[in-house]
């Protein structure tokens, strides 16, 4: 039996890489308005709905691995979105807080990922909108319990 060739245009891999890599440009160019990349806007709606996590914890929320979170909080540190602090009950550990320019960008930064989000969906059709997000959620979480 030979082996199937698929072009890569038709490679589900290949259109969800590329296909990733567009939206987020799109989203980054959003963002920049408010000096703040895709990624630390997603530290952000963490804390914006539980301030005061350990950073395993935003690692955790994000689905990425701890060891890529601590140069991400360094960069969102020296850009005074967030903040260290000691935790009271294990003094090796920090918690990661908003400062008061990261709580003051919510309302800005909610209106331009609303925007991109709603800009990017507007290129399919009112049917395709409604099957795209649980498309993609059905597969992240067929794809995620398989992996562990």
């Amino acid at each position: 039996m030979e082996t199937e060739f698929i072009p890569l245009n038709d490679c589900v891999n290949y259109l969800f890489t590329y296909t990733q890599k567009a939206v987020h440009r799109y989203f980054a160019e959003k963002l920049s308005v408010c000096d703040v990349t895709p990624v630390q806007y997603a530290v952000l709606a963490c804390l914006w709905d539980k301030d005061c996590l350990l950073p395993s914890q935003i690692a955790q929320c994000l689905h990425s691995d701890a060891s890529n979170i601590t140069g991400l909080l360094d960069r969102m540190e020296s850009k005074d979105l967030v903040k260290r602090v000691p935790n009271p009950e294990d003094r090796r550990a920090l918690h990661i807080t908003l400062t008061p320019r990261g709580r003051a960008l919510r309302e800005p930064l909610l209106t331009q990922v609303s925007a991109a989000h709603h800009e990017v969906l507007a290129i399919l059709t009112e049917e395709e909108q409604a099957m795209i997000l649980p498309t993609l959620a059905k597969l992240l979480n067929a794809l995620s319990n398989q992996s562990e």
